[in-house]
């Protein structure tokens, strides 16, 4: 978690990067500010998608509520590593809030499927710190999930969560910026009218003008390289104090 020092030197370089974005014009939320500096730490803010939740998850499972609905929008998800994603949803016939609700809790109409949470979901969260983003070229798209009893399941894409380990002075004891373990959560929204949160790997796309009819089966590898452009010991910019520098060759065959 940043600390009061972390939170002053971001918040100065927030008023920085504002008054160079905006000139003199640094009349911005204090809220604002932060989002460009700092990735969120264990819950961040979500688009305020209007959907019903299963009363039976608002009473702990315990029978009561079984079929019955309440409508809700969308305020934040929780990142918890080990746990599946948590939804706080307000519950606007309560005037209420309600967290810590997994995604197989909600549905957009009453016919909906029944797909259980790990089919929904088929990863625990890798990382207390989390962003969430709408890719713009996905926007809107059409999209099928291939779920695990090996079906497609179709639906329109929504946003993203992704995460990673982003304070470098506490122990990173994470998966999350492993290439091969590392997976993000793209949002869909179901035709069944359940939502679900799944991988690059297991989504199948559709694009009118980029993607054709006959597209391949993907036969590719899982990713377990780190690429770098700074660690080939042959070439330096280490010895030139000019502005225009010249990347040059270590020429003396010791590498």
């Amino acid at each position: 978690m940043p600390c009061p020092l972390q939170l002053n030197l971001a918040w100065d370089a927030a008023e920085l990067y504002n008054k160079l974005l905006n000139g003199a014009n640094t009349q911005k939320k204090k809220e604002n500010k932060l989002w460009i500096v700092l990735m969120a730490y264990l819950v961040a803010n979500l688009p305020p998608v209007e959907c019903l939740v299963r009363k039976e998850f608002l009473y702990d499972m315990e029978g009561k509520g079984q079929g019955e609905f309440t409508p809700c929008v969308w305020v934040s998800v929780k990142s918890i590593k080990g746990r599946a994603l948590y939804i706080e949803a307000l519950l606007t016939e309560y005037g209420a809030l309600y967290d810590k609700i997994p995604l197989s809790a909600f549905v957009w109409k009453t016919d909906h499927g029944n797909l259980p949470l790990d089919f929904l979901e088929i990863w625990d969260s890798f990382s207390y710190n989390i962003t969430v983003i709408e890719k713009s070229t996905l926007s809107g798209l059409r999209c099928a999930v291939y779920a695990k009893d090996r079906n497609l399941y179709h639906g329109e894409y929504m946003f993203t969560i992704d995460s990673c380990h982003s304070e470098p002075n506490e122990l990173n004891t994470t998966l999350s910026e492993t290439p091969n373990e590392h997976k993000s959560f793209n949002v869909i929204k179901l035709d069944n009218g359940q939502f679900a949160a799944q991988p690059n790997n297991r989504i199948r796309w559709f694009e009118q003008s980029l993607i054709g009819h006959d597209t391949k089966i993907p036969d590719f590898k899982v990713s377990t390289k780190y690429f770098s452009v700074e660690q080939n010991p042959k070439w330096s910019a280490g010895n030139s104090d000019e502005y225009f520098y010249e990347i040059e060759e270590d020429k003396r065959g010791e590498f």
